[in-house]
């Protein structure tokens, strides 16, 4: 049996669910592998702890330094579940760690902030991303042909196979329109308002589905184009399948400079049948088939004659409704991902164990290790100020989480480099 030790700041959101659905469906397999999770932080919420631990899986929380050392040496392959969490580099440059086969499992796109340090690629034994849209980010075009052999794609994005399938039927109403995710400017697009002021409807309105994030912010600016009424927040909802089921067209306008990959929002709403319109990042293009499973737009213009042509042709909307519900329930499943990893897995356990310097990838103190995550957000200086690098990144700044400098601050108070630069960011923010 070949012991694989996934190793995860938390488990909470995306990584928790599907971490927890991927031991708990591969439990169900007899294919040679078991699987341990390794959890620097107590979660706030037990559910997807509670999954894994029934498939029986076993789950280390908090755990003790001669837990991690005793778990990583037990294990034929680690697979660090890697994104710019302080948590992460903490524990790997915080610990003498024993020897290890490193397989790396990427949860952001590298495209912008955070960038993947370069470093990285080139301990891992095997480097998976999420989409293939990572293959454009700066530092893998500059591995070299032998590194990038290392490198493939599983996606995260699964259980899309446990929501309903659609059932839309001819019904001669008016579209529907919605938007599902969150609310933070660092992923919905600052000038989200703007883009649906264009749609020449006076009766014209979206659903918010998430959290209420920037909700004031959004409000006004709905104001100040005289559309008080244009977005109605319906708030985080658990039962997102209901919600979803009500929805004919779903707005997913982002901030091209935004983290994410998989986008299991999209997912979801896809395979329930509801037509995405994405603006052409390169993520939601590696998902989003224009013409095809959903619509791709550059402007308000294109926006808004997507919406019209969606309204007035019923039949072809269902068409193409249909095709994105096929097209994602057909390759987000459940065991096309654990296929995928167990063919990395093969590879992988076949290399010698080896020492790994994270401090020689990640920096010495909180300070480096923030800095070696950052690439288009701005300049943190060894004096302490910031230079912003364009309006669209200023919001992944003012984050509070999301590996900002504020989250570093937050686990590491007395780093006065981090400080300063907190400081000089609130300034700007105020």
């Amino acid at each position: 049996m070949t012991k694989i030790l996934h190793i995860t700041p938390h488990l909470g959101g995306g990584v928790g669910k599907v971490l927890s659905s991927l031991v708990s469906h591969a439990s169900r397999l007899d294919d040679g592998f078991d699987h341990e999770i390794l959890c620097m932080e107590k979660p706030e919420k037990d559910q997807f702890v509670n999954v894994a631990t029934a498939a029986g899986c076993k789950v280390f929380l908090c755990p003790t330094d001669t837990e991690i050392k005793d778990r990583i040496r037990s294990a034929d392959i680690v697979q660090l579940e890697f994104w710019n969490h302080p948590a992460t580099a903490q524990f790997l440059c915080g610990n003498n760690l024993p020897d290890m086969r490193l397989l790396v499992w990427c949860h952001v796109s590298g495209l912008n902030f955070p960038r993947i340090p370069p470093k990285l690629f080139k301990v891992a034994d095997k480097f998976m991303f999420t989409s293939e849209c990572s293959f454009e980010a700066t530092e893998v075009k500059e591995l070299t042909s032998e590194e990038r052999k290392k490198l493939d794609v599983v996606s995260s994005g699964v259980g899309v196979e446990d929501l309903p399938r659609p059932n839309r039927q001819l019904n001669g109403r008016k579209v529907s329109v919605g938007y599902f995710g969150s609310l933070n400017f660092s992923k919905l697009h600052p000038d989200f308002v703007s883009f649906l002021s264009a749609v020449d409807d006076p009766d014209f309105q979206v659903s918010l589905i998430g959290d209420e994030t920037n909700r004031n912010i959004l409000e006004k600016q709905c104001k100040d184009i005289g559309q008080p009424e244009l977005l109605k927040f319906k708030g985080y909802i658990t039962d997102i399948a209901t919600e979803l089921s009500k929805l004919d067209v779903l707005v997913y306008l982002l901030n091209p400079l935004h983290y994410g990959t998989a986008e299991n929002a999209l997912l979801e709403a896809m395979a329930m049948g509801v037509i995405p319109i994405v603006l052409d990042n390169l993520a939601e293009k590696c998902i989003v088939d224009d013409g095809i499973t959903g619509i791709v737009v550059r402007n308000s213009g294109e926006l808004a004659n997507a919406l019209k042509w969606l309204g007035d042709n019923e039949e072809e909307r269902l068409a193409m409704s249909a095709r994105a519900a096929t097209a994602v329930r057909e390759r987000c499943t459940y065991s096309r991902m654990i296929s995928k990893l167990n063919e990395n897995y093969l590879t992988v356990v076949e290399k010698p164990k080896k020492p790994i310097n994270f401090k020689e990838i990640f920096g010495k103190s909180p300070k480096d290790w923030f800095r070696s995550f950052n690439r288009d957000i701005g300049v943190f200086s060894d004096n302490g100020t910031v230079k912003i690098a364009n309006e669209l990144s200023r919001h992944a700044l003012y984050e509070r989480k999301k590996g900002s400098v504020f989250h570093f601050l937050e686990y590491f108070p007395d780093d006065q480099k981090l400080q300063q630069w907190a400081n000089n960011i609130q300034n700007m923010k105020s």
